[in-house]
This record gives C-alpha cells, sequence and structure tokens, in this order.
C-alpha cells in the first residue's frame, strides 16, 4: 500500500550508531567546542533526528532563514513556514569554520554532533515580524525570539542520544506511524493537532473528520510550551480515557508530537500541515485559532494561509472547522455554520475560564467536558495548587 510521500520526496533520517568507530572518534576528540541545547533546540534535534522535519537535515543557514522568513519557501522552492536555527553567541560562532563537526548536548549528555556550514546574524525584529506579526514581548514566541543570541550556526546534524522523554511507547516516529497506517490499512488518515485536553468541541471536530477518513491520529505536541499550559503528562491520561471510552479502537490511534510550541499561528499551522505529511498523514485538522495565543490572529487566519499555496505544493488536505461549541436548543454539538440558535444557547468556555474553573475544584459542565476528562483535570489542579497535598 502506497502512503503520501514526506515532503521533498525523501523521508530524513540523521541518526548514527554510538557504537560506530568513526562515530566514536568524533564524540572523543580533546577538547572539542560544545553547544548546550535549550529546551526548543532539543526539541528541534528530536525532530531532525526522526525526518519530522523532512527535508530538513539540519539547522537552517542565511539563504533559507531570509527565503522562509520572506516568501515561506526553501531555496528548492518548498514550502516551509518559519526557520529552524541553532542560535549561539558571537564568541561561539567565530570560533567555527565550515567543515568542523560541534558537539551538541543536553540534559548532561553529548547528543550528537553540527556539521558546520557556516553561520550568521539573525534579524530578530525581521523574525517576529514574519513569524508571529507583532513585536511585543506579550507574546511568547516574540519573547523568545528576542532574548536569544543574535547569532546562528548552521549546518547538518548528526544524533547518536537523546535524553530520556516521556512517554516513550507513544513516542512513535515517522517510520513507524507510516508502518502502523498500513498494518491498520489506512489509506487517508486525519491527524487532529492539539496542547490541550480533548473537550466536547474538539471530540465533535475529531469525529466528523473521521467520517471521511480511514482513521485519526490524535497526535498532541507534547515539546516545550507555555508554563500555564496544561502539562502533557496530564493530557496523556485525558487522550487516553477518551479514546477508551468514546473513540473507535480500530480507527484511532495516540501518538505524540515532540515538536516546541512556537504560538506562531497561521505559519505554525502550516508548518503542522507539512510535518502531519510526514508521519504519513493525508488530512489536517485545522480549527479556529489554531496554533493561537492571546488575540494576536484572526480566529480564522490558519484557515486563510492555506489558499495561499496550490494544494499540491503543501501536499496534505487541510480540513476546515468553524468554532463548534454544545447548543442548548439544538440539543447537540454544532457550529455557527449549522446553528440558527443565538449564543446564549451555546455553550463555549474559554480556556482561561476552564483554568480558573479548575483551580477552584469546579468541574466544567458535561456539554462542554466528559466527566471523566473534567475529573483528570480537576484532580491534577488540586495537585499542583493544594498545599497540604
Amino acid at each position: 500500500m502506497q502512503l503520501i510521500p514526506p515532503h521533498g520526496g525523501r523521508l530524513i533520517n540523521r541518526w548514527a550508531d554510538l557504537e560506530d568507530v568513526q562515530v566514536q572518534a568524533i564524540l572523543g576528540r580533546p577538547n572539542p567546542l560544545k553547544i548546550e541545547l535549550d529546551d526548543v533546540r532539543l526539541c528541534d534535534l528530536e525532530c531532525l533526528a526522526d525526518g519530522a522535519l523532512s527535508p530538513l537535515e539540519g539547522f537552517m543557514g542565511e539563504k533559507e532563514y531570509h527565503q522562509v522568513l520572506d516568501v515561506m519557501e526553501l531555496p528548492e522552492g518548498l514550502v516551509w513556514p518559519f526557520p529552524i536555527v541553532l542560535p549561539v553567541t558571537q564568541a561561539v560562532a567565530k570560533q567555527t569554520e565550515p567543515g568542523q563537526k560541534v558537539l551538541l548536548t543536553g540534559a548532561g549528555q553529548t547528543l550528537g554532533w553540527i556539521e558546520v556550514s557556516g553561520y550568521f546574524k539573525r534579524n530578530p525584529t525581521k523574525e517576529a515580524n514574519r513569524i508571529y506579526g507583532t513585536l511585543e514581548e506579550d507574546h511568547p514566541g516574540v519573547k523568545r525570539v528576542m532574548s536569544e543570541p543574535e547569532y546562528a550556526l548552521a549546518g547538518s546534524v548528526t544524533v547518536v542520544r537523546l535524553p530520556e522523554r516521556p512517554f516513550p511507547e507513544q513516542r512513535l516516529t515517522p517510520v513507524q506511524t507510516r508502518a502502523e497506517f498500513v498494518k491498520r490499512g489506512w489509506k487517508t488518515v486525519v491527524a487532529f493537532q492539539t496542547r490541550n485536553p480533548i473537550h466536547r468541541a474538539h471530540e465533535y471536530i475529531t469525529k466528523c473528520a473521521l467520517e471521511v477518513v480511514d482513521g485519526l491520529l490524535i497526535h498532541p505536541l507534547v515539546g516545550t510550551t507555555k508554563s500555564d499550559d496544561i502539562p502533557a503528562d496530564v493530557r496523556m491520561k485525558c487522550y487516553e480515557r477518551l479514546m477508551r471510552d468514546y473513540y473507535p479502537a480500530d480507527r484511532t490511534m495516540l501518538s505524540v508530537f515532540p515538536a516546541a510550541m512556537r504560538y506562531a499561528g497561521p505559519r505554525e499551522a502550516l508548518f503542522h500541515a507539512i510535518v502531519r505529511k510526514n508521519y504519513g498523514c493525508t488530512h489536517l485538522i485545522v480549527g479556529r485559532d489554531h496554533a493561537g495565543v492571546g488575540d494576536y490572529y484572526h480566529p480564522f487566519a490558519a484557515h486563510a494561509i492555506f489558499d495561499r499555496f496550490e494544494p499540491g505544493d503543501i501536499g496534505i488536505i487541510p480540513l476546515r472547522f468553524d468554532a463548534t461549541f454544545y447548543c442548548k436548543q439544538c440539543a447537540a454539538m454544532a457550529s455557527y455554520k449549522t446553528c440558527p440558535h443565538d449564543g446564549e444557547h451555546h455553550v463555549a468556555l474559554s480556556g482561561t475560564k476552564v483554568r480558573k474553573m479548575l483551580g477552584e475544584g469546579v468541574h466544567p459542565p458535561a456539554e462542554f467536558s466528559r466527566p471523566e476528562v473534567a475529573a483528570i483535570l480537576v484532580e491534577s489542579y488540586r495537585q499542583r495548587f493544594d498545599p497540604g497535598i
């Protein structure tokens, strides 16, 4: 059975055998230059190694950086929405030369190396404006970009190990998800990107999508997120409980997405589509305010960005969903496309309001969240914030 091809036609693999003699020689050099990766770049390194970021083989150079910012394309013409770069100080950059192998470290371990092709000075103002559409440092993505070193090191990476990571059983690589789709006989697969628990509105749109494809991949992002986002381990308990009780086991699977969250709105929606194609998915659910934060993006900006490209340029089909809610008059889940009733009949809670309810030990209404999910979330908040626990 033939699956959708990865972005660029080839699934990248940047893993090397730790026991290989040549690998040992590189890692064992005296006094090598080392770069300690932050949480975002640890996520990027894992995605590069496993091929989730295909066709990228490493961190971008200056030409790629500016072309992606300017026209959302790699030099070879492939659509790509934002730079994947390795920030370093000027002092570190000037210690490197093309062809040099600089070790990459994290969590007290040597993880691999980057074979340097060069370095360049980033433009944080341009980067923030193009990716996030704002220079306000209240935006978490802007704050990160503005606080990072201005230089970037470019080159392909080789990975020999990664730090111990959570959810090993659900941490399927693109090769593994593709193999599982073939095993299940799924020719068409819709991915659901999320960094939140699945509430009734999410459940509704995933099941609508499941009506038109063979399988559903619930693919929660478990890399770096904002401090006030619900922790990944709590979310995983919610996903597992929902899948056990409310989804068909033979048409649904759960796997985690190890990327960091950029909160880049429409550009990140495009990114989420491309990488899910690498995982073997043919469709991606794009909901209201996809990858948004605060009021920085129009609620449906992520829908519109796909219209800027020919379908074949992206290669995965976006399933655009309107805002969904429970309507008391319809006595069902609905959206503004299907419901004729006024907002006073709708049950749709903001994330801020839900967090407030959970912090007060109040269960969100059953029309908003399955009781089993609400119970997990309330208990999690109780354990996190009750000093008596």
